[in-house]
Formats: structure tokens, sequence, C-alpha cells
């Protein structure tokens, strides 16, 4: 059996509200809804049911202490010149990038190919389509974007079900950080 897996951070409740309270502006965009909103540490995909057990124990041994990311500023991916989706960033976070490099380090350790890009830190708040868009207005009013501090406690696995009406992703293992 294959699994859809990812490691991600998961947001407290008062900073998705704010994300939430965010999306409006783009004409036909697909916006995220609150079970969605996540950081992605790393990106897995399809794994057989052995692969995903090493993994899972792999992630257990990653030891790290609490700490604070801050989201701020939006941005957005493209391809072929056509915006695709629109994120919001997370500041500069040594611990951050400590803790991505510990999980893509166990991705690799139980056989997964190493991580092609560049870790860079964000919340998919919408995905886009050539019908989607302009996504102009809403980049420039959300651009000084600057939440409130969270600490994070803990990193997820998380396996994620595709549907018509989007994804849908359901904790498997949390990991705790060391207190």
């Amino acid at each position: 059996m294959s699994h859809r897996l990812f490691v991600g951070l998961r947001p407290p409740p008062a900073q998705r509200d704010h994300l939430i309270d965010l999306m409006q502006g783009v004409d036909d965009a697909r916006w995220q809804d609150d079970d969605q909103l996540h950081l992605t540490l790393r990106y897995v995909g399809d794994v057989e049911t052995h692969q995903a057990d090493d993994l899972a124990d792999r992630l257990g041994s990653i030891d790290f202490e609490p700490f604070d990311i801050v989201i701020a500023s939006t941005g957005f991916f493209e391809r072929k010149g056509h915006i695709r989706a629109l994120w919001a960033g997370v500041e500069q976070c040594e611990a951050l990038i400590r803790l991505q490099r510990r999980v893509e380090r166990a991705c690799q350790a139980v056989g997964l190919e190493a991580e092609g890009r560049k870790f860079l830190p964000h919340i998919t708040l919408a995905r886009l389509n050539s019908a989607s868009g302009p996504a102009e207005a809403f980049l420039s009013a959300t651009s000084r974007l600057r939440l409130e501090p969270w600490t994070v406690q803990e990193f997820v696995l998380y396996e994620s079900e595709l549907h018509p009406e989007g994804s849908i992703y359901t904790p498997i293992v949390r990991y705790p950080a060391r207190k």
C-alpha cells in the first residue's frame, strides 16, 4: 500500500485565523481552508508502508528545542510566467533551518532521494490556474504582513489524500520538542 506523505509544522489558531482573513481579492483562486494551512519541512511523496514506518521511526530520533518563528510577507510561485500559488513567508530562522535539515537527513537515511529544491519556508494560501487573477493587488496589500511570533512545539508527519475539492491532510505522528 502506498502513502502520500509530508512533514510539516501547523500554525496555531490565531495565526491561521489571520491568514484566512487575508484570503480574498483574487478571482478564481483556490484558497486553502483552515485544515490545509501548514509549513512544509519536507514533501515525501508516495512511499510504501514499510518505508513510511521506517521514516516515522527515524523522524522520532530528531531532537530539537522549542523555537519561535514569525510569518511575514507574502509572495508567489510561478510557472511559465503565470502565478500558480500565493503564500505567506517566514522570517529567517536558524532553528527552523536546522530542523528542516534534520528532517531531510532522516528522509535520506530511509532511502528517499535528496530534495532538489532549495528550502523556502512558506505557508501556501491559494492555488491559481490560468483563469485566476490578477494577484497583484493581493500581493501589494499583504506585502507588509507580519504576525506575532509563534513557538514551534512539534512537527508532524502527515498523510495527504487527493480529492477533487482539495487535499485532505491527516496527522499520522506528532514529534514534540524537547522541553
